[in-house]
């Protein structure tokens, strides 16, 4: 059963309409107690990083949640949900982040048409769980103005004026910066590898 945290993300019923796709079972939350005994947690994301972790103190789903990925329950953060996972934001710089790596995530400058918008391939950065079965370069569709760097965690990255992570997996933590309900049966495909796997 995949509990996806229900913070008011606007991508949510696209994620929903994946799962149904697919045949994957889920609930729709915001309760702390509900997530505190999640199995599998699915954090969908569009919007802003301050308002995204604003919500999860709001609602109280902070902790539980940490307390859930120190579990080693499996866990997949879209976009912005990917995003939280780091320390800080630029989009947001006084707000405090999941914390699970230690980086900062950044905003793309220069003459880049900003957001980063439709679809572009991904480089296999080493063996992946969440791109099993999805070819060396799968072809996914993205919406972002700020990127998370690359780090030892990456397993894929983008190429958009800079190198970014495109899919971070680390033990039972996975992320995606693109958004895989968005993605035709490519994103069905890396949204059944995660209800599939096992950590």
């Amino acid at each position: 059963m995949i509990t996806i945290l229900d913070y008011g993300a606007g991508n949510l019923q696209s994620v929903r309409n994946t799962l149904d796709e697919i045949g994957a079972a889920y609930s729709l939350t915001r309760d702390p107690r509900e997530i505190a005994r999640a199995e599998k947690v699915l954090l969908p994301g569009v919007g802003h990083f301050g308002q995204l972790l604003r919500a999860l103190d709001e609602f109280e789903l902070r902790t539980p949640l940490r307390e859930r990925l120190d579990a080693g329950v499996p866990y997949l953060g879209i976009c912005l949900g990917m995003q939280a996972l780091f320390s800080r934001s630029e989009e947001a710089p006084d707000q405090e982040g999941l914390g699970v790596f230690p980086a900062e995530v950044r905003r793309f400058t220069g003459d880049l048409r900003i957001p980063h918008m439709g679809w572009n391939s991904l480089d296999r950065v080493r063996e992946s769980k969440l791109l099993r079965g999805a070819g060396e370069h799968p072809y996914v569709y993205f919406a972002n103005s700020y990127y998370a760097p690359v780090i030892e965690a990456t397993s894929a990255s983008c190429e958009y004026g800079v190198a970014f992570t495109a899919v971070i997996e680390q033990g039972n933590v996975f992320g995606v910066q693109f958004h895989p309900e968005k993605s035709a049966a490519m994103g069905q495909q890396i949204v059944r590898n995660f209800v599939e796997l096992g950590c």
